[in-house]
């Protein structure tokens, strides 16, 4: 099942914004409003992690109430995980890492997914397995933009949301790469902002990041 997005139709991740926000929510009540927040920013895509209790409850309210909105699910890390956010209405997934099961699940889901590398070795293995979309994580931590682009030219098929550690000053860099599809971050959602359901302010930050990406085409 495809993502859809202002009734187009995507098969891959890479293809739903240029800044792909991720979301850790305490409280699904938020998850609703801060998705309408991001939509308003220019950004239609969000990642709620599955790092609190509330992360399915959070993507079963986004995907019933925010239907302009492509909402996923990421740190996947089981074939449970997966299916589960499915059923909840995610619309794809992202994996901080992957294995041969976990990988075999992602597929069976049915929707985009993005499995997480940090190494040439995992990139070779996951291009053998078919699979040219790929998380790169933790992104400043592993290298950085300079270690993406040394990775064009060896591996030109493979293309990469990074994310760990980025920032509003470090995402044109990863963004200007050619293997680059988009960004991942959260720093469009504030703690503080968040604490105080600021959400005008997430609006604000959202249409900076969308700004990113609309830089000089690249092939």
């Amino acid at each position: 099942m495809p993502a859809e997005q202002d009734g187009r139709v995507t098969a891959s991740v890479l293809g739903l914004a240029p800044v792909l926000p991720v979301a850790v929510l305490s409280d699904a009540a938020d998850a609703v409003p801060l998705a309408r927040a991001l939509v308003a920013g220019g950004l239609p895509a969000i990642e709620v992690t599955l790092r609190t209790d509330v992360a399915l409850d959070a993507i079963r309210a986004v995907a019933a109430e925010v239907p302009e909105a492509a909402v996923g699910a990421g740190t996947v890390r089981s074939p449970a995980q997966a299916a589960g956010a499915v059923r909840a209405g995610a619309r794809f997934l992202v994996s901080p890492g992957w294995t041969d099961p976990l990988l075999a699940a992602l597929r069976e889901a049915g929707v985009p997914f993005l499995p997480g590398v940090s190494t040439v070795s995992e990139v070779m293995a996951l291009l053998e397995r078919g699979v040219r979309e790929m998380k790169f994580f933790p992104a400043q931590a592993a290298g950085g933009a300079p270690y993406l682009a040394s990775l064009a030219a060896p591996l030109p098929e493979a293309r990469f949301c990074p994310t760990g550690g980025i920032g509003p000053a470090t995402a044109p860099a990863y963004l200007s790469l050619p293997n680059v599809g988009c960004v991942g971050g959260s720093w469009m959602l504030p703690r503080d902002a968040l604490a105080r359901r600021d959400w005008a302010r997430v609006t604000e930050l959202a249409r900076a990041a969308a700004e990113l990406g609309r830089g000089p085409a690249r092939s």
